[in-house]
């Protein structure tokens, strides 16, 4: 028997409530949730197979899953780019694997970012978010002695939210540190 995870009790029992307070919502099914988690790295064009497999594991072990390799649709000379040549990799988690993989990066991994203030307020205009992320070690599954190339990861947040107002208050409400609109000198 599976246990829910400890963030998904908190959004049936803390959030939806909130959320149906403060928008109004009529039915539970309108009260906004999240898809998906969508995690994406990018690979340089000039990688050789091990690191491309380093890459792989390591977004793995971020995940829970075993990431998908991208590939090139056409080529571009500007680029050195050519046709089917892999250029990322990434993986889509649903279910219980997104709601232990958001409580970590909440609780665990943007907390001992250094100089941490917060992320952006900014949504893409449909209740989505995108979170960008310039060193993948700082989350605990990495040991930063096997690294042996510096990785950037790319976080889509996909949710059923209407609007960004929605779609921030979601995730403000599930723990998101978002930054606190700074104060003007005037």
């Amino acid at each position: 028997m599976s246990t829910i995870p400890s963030l998904k009790t908190h959004y049936i029992e803390q959030v939806v409530p909130a959320l149906t307070k403060s928008r109004g919502y009529k039915n539970i099914h309108n009260v906004p949730q999240i898809e998906k988690i969508v995690l994406n790295s990018g690979i340089d064009t000039n990688a050789d197979k091990n690191q491309i497999s380093d890459i792989q594991r390591d977004l793995g072990l971020i995940a829970g899953q075993k990431p998908v390799l991208t590939k090139a649709k056409k080529a571009i000379s500007n680029f050195k780019l050519r046709q089917g040549q892999t250029v990322g990799c990434c993986v889509t988690l649903r279910g219980k694997a997104m709601w232990e993989f958001l409580y970590r990066m909440l609780a665990v991994a943007l907390p001992t970012i250094r100089d941490f203030r917060g992320v952006s307020t900014r949504l893409d205009g449909n209740g989505n978010y995108n979170l960008g992320i310039s060193d993948f070690t700082i989350f605990p599954e990495i040991t930063v002695e096997n690294v042996k190339t510096n990785m950037g990861l790319d976080i889509t947040f996909v949710t059923t939210a209407k609007t960004d107002d929605e779609g921030r208050e979601l995730l403000q409400l599930l723990g998101m540190p978002f930054r606190r609109p700074e104060k003007s000198a005037a």
